[in-house]
């Protein structure tokens, strides 16, 4: 070995030492910038989470902060700042308020599906029905598929026997509205309007049951209420909870009113979620020129679109069985 081979060797060390000592070096270094990168990302969140008092411009973490009820927009240090900036606020508040509102209410329509068949519902509500056992509604064609099947006597959904008698069916709906199922609400007041399954006719009742329902998530409860007092509030409560004709019927109030840019935006946003009166509104809107051609190319593309997803030979099947007794 040559002296410059030993002198390279106590210059540099073992080969593998060396090696060692770079891993362990290297290690050390990217565990010390994942450390800095994770202290610099919890530092901005930490940022990101403070917020100004919209009355005195104290700095606080947005969690603890007082928030103004109406507008969700602005936050207080405590309850009297948020009194104190109330008369200020208000114009803004109110503002602010009816833009939520509006982006709620022109919110595009999503369908409900069936929990079996997992395809949107029919925009006919005579071909859906409502169990009292499980709470679900299903669809015309699961529903035909069973009857159809050894399971004829069952339920679709659950599986549990259909019931023989009214009383047996009143019980397990009250069941329900006690676990709080919007839809059995729904269902019960029903019965009071049309005074069947032995309960009498009772209109205060079935108005209490219908606002019951709709503040549980029934939009058709909230569309009926709107019914029973003559479109308003509850025809409108129905529409932002994806009721495709209260949608329509909103169009057609708006219209009467000589509100023509929002009547057809309820219309376009009906006919896309598949409704066929509001479609030919929409037709008859761009033959006269208040629909551009692009809206109405849009909105006939949406309106195919769903009405093919809501296909099935079940569903065709259930609407030949059904024809044959009516």
């Amino acid at each position: 070995m040559s002296a410059t081979d030993d002198n390279n060797d106590d210059l540099c060390g073992d080969s593998d030492e060396i090696t060692s000592n770079k891993k362990e070096c290297t290690s050390y270094c990217e565990q010390n910038n994942v450390n800095t990168i994770t202290e610099g990302i919890d530092s901005l969140a930490i940022l990101d989470n403070i917020s100004k008092c919209a009355a005195c411009g104290k700095e606080g973490n947005s969690d603890n902060m007082n928030i103004c009820n109406k507008c969700k927009s602005v936050k207080y240090c405590n309850a009297a700042c948020k009194k104190k900036h109330r008369k200020k606020h208000k114009k803004a508040c109110e503002r602010r308020v009816a833009e939520l509102h509006e982006e709620a209410l022109f919110k595009e329509i999503e369908t409900e599906e069936c929990p079996i068949c997992m395809l949107p519902m029919p925009i006919d509500t005579y071909t859906s029905t409502f169990k009292s056992c499980c709470g679900k509604i299903l669809c015309g064609g699961c529903m035909y598929t069973m009857k159809m099947s050894e399971g004829k006597d069952l339920c679709a959904f659950c599986r549990t026997p259909n019931t023989k008698t009214e009383d047996e069916h009143i019980k397990r709906t009250k069941k329900l509205m006690d676990r709080g199922n919007g839809r059995a609400f729904h269902q019960f007041a029903g019965y009071y309007a049309q005074g069947i399954n032995g309960l009498a006719q009772n209109y205060q009742k079935v108005n209490e049951l219908y606002l019951k329902a709709g503040e549980l998530g029934s939009a058709v409860a909230y569309y009926n209420l709107g019914d029973s007092y003559n479109g308003g509030t509850g025809v409108e409560l129905a529409a932002m909870n994806r009721h495709i004709m209260a949608r329509h019927n909103l169009g057609c109030l708006d219209w009467n009113t000589g509100n023509y840019d929002r009547a057809f935006r309820h219309f376009i946003l009906a006919a896309r979620a598949g409704c066929e009166e509001s479609l030919d509104v929409v037709k008859q809107g761009f033959t006269k020129g208040l629909v551009t051609k692009d809206e109405y190319t849009n909105t006939l593309r949406a309106y195919d679109e769903r009405h093919e997803e809501m296909k099935s030979d079940e569903r065709d099947r259930a609407a030949e069985f059904i024809a044959e007794f009516h």
